[in-house]
């Protein structure tokens, strides 16, 4: 199926927007709001107007969310502002000389300005049997769609992966009544993006509700006679499994920027205006390598909040602005009833303070380097991660922060 949103065509310049998630959708509404009256095309390769991706192993994946509500915006915000989106389908290259865009569909469209919100996809397990029946990723609403459909009580789950996305699956599947496995071959869960505090945690919380969870443990194989039934590792054991999502992280889509020309290096390099080395092209979200000012450093980000904001400084710098992208870096997680926030980069620390109880499973950590509040992870404590989004790079008195008598608008005051 694909969805046209038909917009005016008149003479003038045109921006064209590659991408069909969170940097899509925001960079159109924000060049409306830039004040750009021009033409506007989003083109996206899956059958549906621009999305959110966090909810698919959330809120959409235990069935609590329809489709229109994952939507970033209705059918008729577009119609209404005259932004044509393209759903369903596929730019297949980029010819820089003639400033056009190929598509899949047989039609060719000319740009002033080109925004790649390309954004990314799931790594793959390149091992026998990864094509079973029964082998999923979960990226896309049709991804999801069709892990919902297996959700059924008393089926075993086998997740391969300890990151987010697979402990969020965890948590709604065994809460549906299946029998959940998680592997991980780190000798910890969210040993990429954490502390071992805050994954010791996690780990008890989850084992707490009837998840087993097996670190330093490799998938080696998936075995099946035509579809799933186990998963077996590369230290000989094997997980009885009627499903398996695999959750290894992600790959930026680069293909279309790499064919074209333009520099990437874990993503499309792109400056602090979001631009490439090509003026009239931009990129946005996932897919970027972009500089951080903040941290001194290039990063690139798998982030709702570095998506959005991102491509809010594209869309202002195509529209004949001038802006650039400096934010600290800050992320979420909804597993069970909790909710996980961070800011900064808690790997960077030194030492922490801890405000609150985890046995209460409320409580905030901060992390310094010397007296400079670097990051927060917040578990059920959205006042202090608001304030830890304010004092982060400021010089903080951790003893302060740990007494939960102090008033947190003090430090910001201070």
């Amino acid at each position: 199926m694909r969805i046209v949103v038909a917009a005016k065509w008149d003479a003038g310049l045109t921006i064209v927007i590659v991408g069909g998630g969170h940097a899509a959708g925001q960079a159109a509404a924000s060049l409306r709001q830039e004040g750009y009256d021009e033409t506007i095309v989003v083109v996206g390769d899956e059958p549906h107007l621009p999305y959110q991706r966090p909810p698919l192993s959330k809120e959409y994946l235990a069935g609590e969310q329809g489709l229109e509500r994952i939507h970033l915006r209705p059918q008729k915000f577009y119609a209404d502002r005259d932004i044509e989106v393209r759903s369903g389908v596929r730019v297949s290259a980029i010819d820089r000389a003639r400033n056009t865009v190929i598509c899949d569909d047989d039609t060719t469209l000319a740009y002033d300005r080109l925004l790649l919100a390309t954004g990314s996809r799931p790594r793959r397990l390149d091992v026998p049997g990864c094509d079973l029946a029964g082998v999923c990723l979960l990226r896309t609403i049709a991804d999801a769609d069709s892990i919902r459909d297996k959700l059924k009580a008393g089926a075993k789950l086998v997740i391969v992966g300890g990151g987010y996305i697979g402990l969020e699956v965890a948590s709604v599947a065994v809460q549906h009544g299946l029998d959940v496995t998680v592997l991980e071959m780190e000798e910890r869960i969210l040993a990429r993006v954490t502390t071992p505090a805050m994954s010791a945690f996690y780990h008890r919380l989850h084992t707490g509700k009837g998840v087993t969870i097996r670190t330093g443990a490799r998938a080696a194989a998936f075995a099946g006679n035509g579809r799933l039934a186990e998963v077996r590792c590369d230290d000989g054991t094997s997980v009885p499994a009627d499903l398996a999502v695999v959750g290894v992280g992600i790959v930026p889509n680069v293909e279309l920027a790499e064919e074209a020309g333009l520099a990437c290096d874990n993503g499309i390099v792109v400056d602090e205006r979001a631009g490439t080395a090509d003026e009239r092209i931009y990129a946005a979200g996932d897919c970027t390598n972009h500089p951080n000012p903040l941290l001194g450093r290039r990063l690139r980000l798998e982030s709702v909040p570095n998506a959005m904001e991102q491509s809010r400084v594209a869309a202002a710098n195509m529209a004949g602005g001038e802006r650039t992208y400096a934010s600290v870096p800050w992320f979420w997680s909804d597993q069970y009833d909790l909710k996980l926030q961070m800011v900064g980069f808690s790997t960077d620390a030194e030492h922490e303070v801890v405000r609150g109880d985890p046995d209460e499973e409320a409580f905030a950590t901060f992390h310094f380097r010397g007296d400079t509040l670097i990051a927060a992870d917040a578990v059920n404590r959205p006042r202090e991660f608001m304030v830890a989004r304010q004092l982060v790079g400021r010089t903080v008195d951790a003893s302060r922060l740990a007494d939960p008598t102090t008033d947190l608008k003090s430090l910001l005051s201070g």
